[in-house]
């Protein structure tokens, strides 16, 4: 029987993000309406609306829903404001919907691919390159990323607008914090922990071995 991804997005947004403080409306609408299962790999649709993070190419995934949508409230996205998603296609995906001018991020080869396939239709601008330098296009008033980093580099804050917003989850444990960073109208950059996750490390973002004789 054929599974009723429509149900399974109602029941996503009503058991893992509104039972997890995310009362903002336009987002919950927003994810009632994007197809999550677009970003996964054929044989593992299945696994879109559970809580789990979908590996949607080798090495990359897609956020749980929970995770995803505080990093999502975090950043209170507004309709017109310009918008990049670092490796985050789904929130890409959502943030357009919402109705935000998105570009969109990924490494060239089967993540950049997999992107686009699920982002066929959304009106986000898909870019292939390197996710340490982020600026081309900026500045911009909201960023996030869907998998979890050492530190955000100083290019993902620098491409911040006054007023700008990042939202990332840094980890170097088993446990990392969801974070926002905020460009304040004078040009200081403030932080705020929001939550725990366990969101896995994007390649080439994990912790390099100490050095030692």
């Amino acid at each position: 029987m054929a599974l009723d991804f429509t149900a399974a997005r109602v029941n996503m947004v009503d058991n893992q993000v509104r039972t997890n403080d995310v009362t903002d409306l336009p987002i919950q609408d927003a994810m009632r309406v994007v197809r999550r299962e677009r970003f996964c790999p054929p044989g593992k649709q299945y696994l879109a609306y559970a809580e789990v993070d979908v590996e949607y190419a080798p090495g990359w995934r897609l956020m749980q829903p929970r995770d995803v949508s505080k990093l999502l409230q975090a950043i209170f996205p507004l309709k017109g404001e310009r918008a990049l998603a670092i490796a985050a296609p789904y929130a890409a995906a959502v943030l357009a919907e919402i109705g935000l001018e998105v570009t969109a991020i990924q490494p060239q080869g089967p993540a950049f691919e997999a992107a686009q396939a699920g982002l066929e239709g959304s009106g986000v601008k898909l870019l292939a390159g390197d996710l340490r330098q982020v600026a081309q296009g900026g500045p911009y008033k909201v960023v996030i990323t869907e998998g979890a980093v050492c530190k955000a580099p100083d290019s993902w804050t620098a491409a911040l607008d006054l007023g700008g917003r990042l939202a990332v989850v840094e980890r170097e444990g088993p446990v990392g914090r969801g974070r926002l960073y905020l460009r304040a109208e004078d040009g200081m950059m403030g932080r705020r922990d929001l939550f725990d996750s366990g969101v896995p490390f994007m390649p080439g973002f994990e912790p390099q071995p100490a050095f030692s004789f």
